[in-house]
């Protein structure tokens, strides 16, 4: 894990989203606007791209004023603060110029000339075209200008010296506008330049090297990631492999992708844990026409898995066992749930995720939901009624069980050990 694995905070802090509902639902509109509406003005532009982005949910501490940052984000380095990004002069982005918002956005250089650490994922904006940064450095400075100086962050040395990171950028970061692919459609475009520049997908579900670096041989096939628990501090979570893989969406058609994205909700899985605050603060509020575009340009990555070693068989066995005391009645013998139960096990992306982590803490401590329904479709599944397991399973069979989950039905995740289970207790 790494600075940009802090990325993967959006997805997770559950409070947020809470804010989303009592602030920035305020300040935003409620309806989406549309990615091809002519008629659309530069701030309704920029409104849109805020929300594609995921602004608010890093930028935004739970009841406290919206984009005015202070959010923590741990890392194995120490903790990044995120920062006012408000019209504030004093204390936000509010004396910037273009230039100097092109040169974070684009390139990771504040306006003093010091590198930005990539817990900022100008990685991915630095591939936002000309219009779309514009239209965003329109609508940031026509809010309401909030004062909040920034938090110090906490690293340890030599991480804390800023200068290091241009050490880093050459040896992992590319900057560049994204390049569309004439031999693609517009769909497939569109879909690309969501997902690899404004939605920023990869920074969540790609693994990393040791320098925190995303692993561009491995882009896309679930990645390991760093949250707030209020009670137990930092907590590791695991993000699935997003590749058409049968260890990733394989199972999944274009028409599951874009349900999922807008609605929280299809035939295989609802929303739950690390994506409420990106579907109930992003895509849910995307045009259908963009969610779709998203779903196409996913299927069509190549499909990739990360390796794992087949579990044995004593391990298998035990975890059978427990599936049939525990899980069966659910999600059905052979792992394909039903519509009123549970949701489908067999070629689970969640379920195969390459850490397990939030497997792990979904049966221990049941599902962690969104604080609001993100769709009527979602509320009108059963499947949240699922209960925690903690206090029913030893560190041995939980490991197990979810082992067997991980790798039955043509599923293949590797093993769950029983240190794994004992450290998210």
């Amino acid at each position: 894990m790494g600075y940009c694995m802090v990325l993967a905070k959006l997805a997770a802090r559950s409070a947020l989203a809470f804010a989303w509902g009592a602030m920035f639902g305020a300040l935003l509109s409620a309806a989406p606007v549309a990615a091809d509406s002519d008629e659309r003005t530069e701030l309704e532009h920029g409104e849109y791209l805020v929300r594609a982005a995921n602004c608010v949910s890093c930028h935004t501490q739970p009841g406290g004023a919206v984009f005015a940052g202070g959010v923590p984000f741990p890392t194995d380095f120490g903790t990044i603060y995120s920062t006012n990004i408000t019209p504030d002069e004093a204390t936000g982005i509010g004396g910037w110029s273009f230039e100097q918002f092109e040169a974070a956005m684009r390139g990771g250089v504040r306006p003093d000339g010091q590198h930005l650490y990539p817990a900022f994922p100008y990685p991915s904006f630095t591939k936002i075209d000309d219009a779309d940064l514009r239209a965003l450095y329109a609508y940031f400075m026509n809010l309401k200008p909030v004062t909040a100086p920034a938090r110090e962050n906490e690293l340890k040395f030599p991480y804390s010296q800023r200068s290091l990171l241009g050490m880093w950028k050459s040896m992992y970061f590319d900057a560049g506008r994204f390049v569309a692919d004439a031999g693609r459609s517009a769909q497939w475009n569109r879909g690309a330049y969501l997902v690899e520049a404004l939605a920023h997908c990869s920074a969540c579900h790609s693994p990393r090297n040791f320098m925190g670096a995303e692993q561009a041989h491995s882009l896309y096939t679930g990645g390991v990631l760093q949250e707030i628990d209020e009670e137990r501090g930092p907590v590791v979570r695991g993000a699935p492999n997003l590749t058409p893989s049968p260890q990733g969406l394989g199972a999944w058609s274009e028409d599951d992708i874009a349900a999922y994205l807008k609605l929280g909700s299809n035939t295989r899985t609802h929303l739950m844990g690390t994506m409420n605050e990106v579907v109930l603060n992003s895509t849910r509020h995307l045009s259908e026409a963009d969610t779709r575009a998203m779903a196409v340009y996913l299927k069509s990555l190549p499909a990739k898995a990360q390796s794992n070693a087949r579990p044995s068989e004593k391990v298998m066995e035990l975890g059978a066992k427990q599936y049939d005391i525990h899980c069966g009645t659910c999600h059905l013998p052979t792992g394909q749930g039903s519509v009123d139960t549970g949701p489908s096990l067999a070629g689970s992306a969640f379920a195969q995720a390459p850490d397990a982590s939030s497997l792990i803490d979904l049966v221990l401590n049941g599902p962690r939901l969104p604080v609001e329904p993100p769709s009527k479709e979602w509320r009108m599944h059963a499947w949240q009624a699922m209960p925690a397991f903690a206090q029913k399973l030893s560190d041995e069979q939980a490991a197990a069980l979810l082992t067997f989950v991980r790798n039955s039905w043509g599923n293949a995740a590797g093993e769950v050990e029983p240190k794994d289970i004992d450290r998210l207790r």
